[in-house]
């Protein structure tokens, strides 16, 4: 698999992403998160609103409020590493 499960409990969400040169993740939903590129790489991402390529450098971070669908392929020469951690909203 691509993604290795750290850490799951009530609360959060923890995952290693690892994308060696032409590796990629089929569609698949994101809930909201906050992403850190271990190792950087150039990514080709395609979601509803099309494709990009971004070179990701590590110590790089982002937020997403979350994606109803995305494709994920590494176009570049490096493997790329990157933690994603999902915080959990509590049922009310």
């Amino acid at each position: 698999t691509v993604c290795l499960l750290l850490h799951d409990n009530a609360r959060s969400r923890a995952l290693r992403c690892t994308f060696p040169p032409g590796g990629g993740h089929e569609r698949h939903y994101h809930a909201p998160h906050w992403g850190y590129v271990l190792e950087g790489s150039t990514m080709q991402i395609t979601s509803a609103s099309g494709t990009v390529v971004r070179e990701l450098k590590a110590g790089d971070s982002w937020w997403s409020d979350g994606l109803a669908w995305h494709e994920a392929r590494n176009v570049g020469q490096t493997t790329g590493v990157y933690l994603i951690v999902e915080p959990k909203v509590p049922e009310r």
